[in-house]
């Protein structure tokens, strides 16, 4: 099979087309002929040698992918060869075929492209676990999404939106906010030209936000701390601005904030079936009726992953990159 591997850590030119054999899938998982791939931030990482494959996962990157299944391993019989899925995997999905395990797939939604259904999975998985079983957002509260126009943050504005919240964004410039704000977001700010604190103090008449996702970090927290409402929740999945900040924890302690943060590809595939299994009954129909629909950046072909990296590391793009999969002869 046809595969992207990474030749050394390095700048995008490091990923170079290659030749495997193509996986064989194990017990309790199965076996996708690969027809797209999601483009993701922990891609860049391991890319760059900062984000190691867990034990037993490919070193191939490729975290997400949607595609038809080709073989079935011993135990599985929630699916059949020929379905189509989208899926979470835990690495290598830059390939013509991918292993991942039965319980992280998700079927293609109705209506759906390959391509589109590609960019699913990283993101849902992400959004649900941080933003409603974590954080525990409910209808009628607030929401604040930083990063609003990343892959991330249209699957979040979306989610919410369809959920019943009030939703809120930052993003980096006029485009992007109206982008986010045409998926649903009540108010975007441009954190370039306002500071977001300020704005949306004002636009919640005082009261903040109940619950913040961020993936910005450093000087976000305590931004953060400032905005949060009341028993607010801030959970973060990143900090691309560094990890290290000192913290005031007075308003931590008088407003009884929740801070939270996680990773998704270290847990364990049952922690992640779960969340599969709370998405195909929660946000599935929601997908199916229309509620959300995809924002797909840029598609660049296989062989052309190294472009792909270059936009995403670029920060110029409005939703989700994919990668294009050509059949196996």
């Amino acid at each position: 099979m046809q595969c992207v591997e990474i030749s050394e850590p390095g700048e995008p030119e490091v990923l170079r087309l290659a030749e495997r054999e193509r996986p064989a899938p194990g017990p309790g998982e199965v076996l996708i002929a690969v027809a797209a791939a999601g483009v993701n931030r922990p891609d860049i990482m391991q890319r760059r040698g900062l984000y190691p494959p867990p034990p037993g996962a490919s070193d191939l990157p490729g975290l997400e992918v949607a595609g038809r299944i080709e073989a079935l391993g011993e135990g599985v019989s929630s699916w059949r060869v020929g379905d189509a899925v989208c899926a979470l995997t835990n690495g290598g999905g830059y390939a013509q075929f991918v292993s991942a395990p039965a319980a992280q797939c998700l079927p293609v939604p109705a209506g759906w492209s390959f391509e589109d259904a590609a960019g699913l999975p990283e993101t849902c998985f992400t959004v649900w676990t941080n933003v409603f079983d974590r954080a525990g957002l409910r209808a009628g509260e607030r929401l604040l999404v930083h990063g609003g126009s990343s892959g991330i943050g249209v699957t979040a504005i979306q989610m919410a939106v369809a959920l019943g919240a009030e939703v809120y964004a930052t993003a980096g410039s006029a485009e992007k906010c109206a982008a986010c704000e045409r998926l649903g977001a009540r108010r975007a700010v441009n954190y370039r030209e306002e500071d977001f604190v300020e704005v949306l103090k004002e636009a919640t008449e005082g009261a903040g936000m109940d619950v913040i996702l961020d993936m910005v970090g450093g000087d976000y927290v305590n931004r953060n701390i400032a905005l949060a409402a009341v028993e607010g929740r801030i959970v973060n999945i990143a900090f691309q601005q560094g990890f290290e900040v000192t913290v005031n924890f007075v308003p931590v302690l008088m407003k009884r904030l929740s801070l939270m943060a996680s990773t998704l590809r270290p847990q364990s595939t049952a922690a992640k079936g779960a969340m599969a299994a709370a998405l195909r009954e929660q946000v599935w129909p929601l997908l199916e009726a229309g509620h959300f629909r995809p924002v797909v950046a840029a598609r660049y072909p296989l062989a052309e992953a190294a472009e792909a990296h270059r936009l995403m590391e670029s920060s110029r793009h409005i939703g989700k990159i994919i990668l294009q999969v050509p059949a196996a002869a």
